[in-house]
């Protein structure tokens, strides 16, 4: 029999998973299990090759991240998540997901402006480690897209170092550069000229589900476009983005 008084507990937890899942247990079994959780996720995407799966049929997560700043590096925090599952160019409107996050800090108030997120909203909210635990538990093994990726990727990865010692393995697309590959005499990519470009209705901009929302319409029509340049694959996208870059 396992010996689960906290020494015991906590050598069992070395032995299965290494010393931070050990430390974090000792001061909060349920942060340990979703310590756990993550690392696994995390090792089971880099065993999968997806180079192959259709286009049609690909299993995707369109995303989006509120902050406090835009440099996780220097103290500046996620303070929500919104996503919203698509398959091939089908958006699967009954399945979303939006979490606010404790940031642990003041939120300025020019993006308390921006996003309508308070520091009162805040105070409420799940720690980050909850919020990034039902965030993957979403995702799975699913590619991620967002617009503009290199934000959101920063910031995922500054949160599951903090929270897990682990660095994202899942595949990314973003729909800027393929926006600037389909359409490349725009004089701008970001989101709102993206939107308008494509005719897709703005609803509530700096909301992270909603944002995530009107991404996945915009991949959702880059879509059409892809299939016309005779790409199927996921592995064909990427081969085109890379002579894009």
């Amino acid at each position: 029999m396992k010996d689960m008084r906290p020494a015991g507990r906590m050598w069992h937890l070395y032995k299965m998973g290494g010393i931070t899942p050990a430390i974090t247990s000792m001061f909060d079994v349920q942060s340990a299990q979703q310590m756990a959780f993550i690392r696994s996720i995390m090792k089971e995407q880099r065993k999968n090759s997806l180079y192959d799966i259709p286009l049609d049929t690909v299993e995707l997560v369109v995303f989006d991240l509120e902050t406090t700043g835009f440099s996780p590096y220097n103290g500046d925090e996620i303070i929500s998540f919104g996503a919203v599952a698509v398959q091939g160019d089908t958006i699967k409107e009954e399945e979303t997901f939006y979490r606010l996050v404790n940031p642990k800090r003041a939120i300025p108030d020019n993006i308390t402006e921006l996003t309508g997120i308070t520091n009162d909203m805040a105070a409420k909210a799940p720690d980050l480690i909850n919020g990034l635990h039902d965030f993957l538990e979403f995702v799975q093994q699913k590619v991620l897209v967002a617009h503009g990726t290199g934000h959101d990727k920063h910031f995922l990865n500054s949160a599951l170092w903090k929270t897990s010692k682990i660095n994202l393995s899942h595949r990314m697309l973003d729909t800027m550069m393929l926006g600037k590959w389909l359409n490349p005499r725009l004089k701008s990519y970001d989101l709102d000229t993206m939107l308008d470009a494509y005719g897709i209705d703005v609803t509530v901009r700096h909301h992270a589900l909603e944002d995530a929302r009107m991404t996945a319409r915009l991949w959702s029509r880059f879509m059409r476009e892809i299939r016309n340049r005779d790409i199927h694959t996921l592995g064909d996208l990427y081969a085109h983005l890379s002579h894009h870059q």
